[in-house]
């Protein structure tokens, strides 16, 4: 072998023990244990056996985990237990908002990143009912549909009737079994269109922004989050994925009996 084929095989011999040496040693991502899913039936935002459209947040949490260097983990929770699994820290987090939270404040034991997504909640009535849910106060000492496990910001005012998810709620306006309930705009406007049932909007009962609640024993990954769900919004690609669910969104007035 020449002198210039040695010296090449010892470059070459160095750089390969240099890309192990980084391997061995190089800080491992950390990981989080997110629960995405809401109820089974939460579209657009999650979508179960969705193929290749499995939902806003399925599409979207990924790919800003792997911007910010972190390593994700889903594990799936029923609402009802997805709380209890944060308490318990077999979850790192979830995705809420605060407008679903009396006076828009979540549990001193999480911390919110900044909000990426808007999102709006209503008092659903079948169509030709609205008027009598126009304003929220009209909500007090009546029965509410609800789904089991999610949290409203003023569940002491009406007695909550739980059902296990946006689908049940619509299928139950249809059969009567509540004269109104708490749904997520875009969620029963499809589950409407879905069983042909006509439907109102009646009034809006909260409105706000998607976060991510880190529990606050992970809350030193706050920045990277943050940074990252940052370029996700000023890049516009967070609108890009939103996009793709054009189908789920029916155009329509807030205020408008949607008839599917």
């Amino acid at each position: 072998m020449t002198p210039h084929g040695i010296q090449k095989l010892i470059v070459l011999a160095f750089s390969v023990l240099s890309a192990v040496s980084f391997s061995l040693f190089a800080e491992p991502k950390p990981i989080l244990k997110y629960n995405l899913n809401g109820s089974s039936t939460w579209v657009p935002y999650y979508i179960k056996n969705g193929g290749d459209k499995p939902g806003i947040l399925r599409e979207f949490i990924p790919r800003m985990l792997d911007k910010a260097g972190i390593e994700g983990q889903v594990l799936e929770f029923p609402p009802r237990r997805t709380n209890q699994a944060l308490q318990r820290r077999q979850l790192d987090f979830d995705i809420v908002s605060p407008s679903w939270f009396e006076n828009d404040q979540i549990s001193d034991d999480f911390v919110a990143s900044i909000p990426f997504l808007p999102i709006k909640e209503y008092v659903v009535t079948l169509a030709g009912k609205s008027s009598a849910w126009a304003q929220t106060h009209q909500l007090h000492g009546k029965r509410i549909g609800t789904v089991m496990g999610y949290i409203y910001p003023n569940t002491h005012t009406f007695t909550r009737v739980d059902f296990g998810s946006e689908r049940e709620l619509v299928r139950a306006l249809d059969k009567k079994r509540v004269d109104a309930a708490i749904i997520g705009d875009l969620p029963a406007l499809y589950w409407a269109k879905q069983f042909d049932i006509s439907i109102a909007l009646a009034s809006i009962h909260s409105d706000g922004e998607l976060v991510i609640r880190l529990h606050k024993s992970q809350q030193a990954l706050l920045p990277q989050i943050n940074q990252s769900l940052q370029y996700f919004i000023e890049s516009g690609e967070i609108d890009a994925i939103v996009a793709q669910y054009a189908d789920y969104h029916p155009a329509q007035s807030p205020h408008e009996t949607i008839k599917p």
